[in-house]
């Protein structure tokens, strides 16, 4: 029997797996974040002049529960820029007050955590290293992808070049220049070596926070039933876990975890 087909068809099939391999890694949220962080690394690049503002990326630093991940840190007179990325698709709604933000894809609705306050203790944390006041330190939410903000956003809240201009629009020298090479120099001297090693122990680090977050179930605010862990098998969320009425279909309200 001549098996020759069979071997032609298999082998032509093993030519796709490469291909869906790379798909996958394409979709996950593990490359949008990566991605995102690149683009905001090179408009920062191409933007800014190096002589007046110096980027810092990927900074692990040590806290007294463990440790906290700032994506960039831009340092100048005018201020140290604390960055945090979002890469993200649909309408976004929220204000600076609110707890939780909403991400809408199509009729999906999604909540997140508010940005502005995630971005708080990467602040509150480089005040303790440097020992800086408010006036000094910025925070700025870069947002990168296709995404609109469907309600009015603060200033330091941003989409692609935004976040440049928002920099630049402080003109008022809050550090001298001795200053800002010192700063520098302790944000390097005080941060984790950048290793595969940090960013694993940094995502277990998170795992536990969001373990300790799953203990009690919420409370659907649509129909008053518990709600349960689900985890996105595809679309922009995919491999992310959230919270689903555990009356779906009846009831479709869902929660970020």
């Amino acid at each position: 029997m001549d098996f020759t087909p069979l071997y032609t068809s298999l082998l032509s099939f093993w030519y796709f797996i490469p291909l869906f391999f790379c798909l996958a890694i394409l979709r996950s949220a593990w490359f949008k974040g990566l991605m995102g962080e690149f683009l905001v690394n090179v408009i920062a690049r191409w933007q800014l002049d190096k002589q007046h503002y110096h980027l810092i990326k990927n900074v692990t630093l040590p806290t007294e529960d463990g440790t906290t991940q700032i994506d960039h840190i831009i340092v100048s007179v005018y201020g140290v820029f604390v960055l945090e990325t979002k890469n993200t698709h649909g309408w976004i709604f929220g204000n600076a007050s609110q707890k939780n933000w909403t991400q809408q894809i199509y009729k999906q609705k999604y909540t997140f955590q508010n940005p502005l306050h995630q971005n708080h203790k990467h602040i509150k944390t480089l005040q303790t290293l440097l020992d800086l006041t408010d006036q000094q330190v910025f925070s700025v939410i870069v947002f990168i992808g296709g995404s609109e903000f469907k309600t009015p956003m603060p200033d330091n809240v941003t989409y692609g070049l935004g976040y440049v201009r928002y920099i630049k629009s402080k003109t008022n020298p809050v550090i001298n220049l001795a200053e800002k090479e010192n700063l520098i120099s302790q944000i390097e001297s005080g941060r984790l070596s950048p290793s595969l090693k940090t960013n694993r122990e940094h995502v277990a680090h998170v795992k536990k926070l969001v373990e300790r977050k799953l203990t009690d179930a919420p409370i659907c605010s649509r129909c008053g039933h518990k709600m349960v862990k689900r985890q996105s098998k595809k679309g922009d969320r995919a491999g992310q876990f959230f919270w689903g009425c555990s009356q779906y279909p009846k009831c479709r309200n869902i929660n970020t975890v």
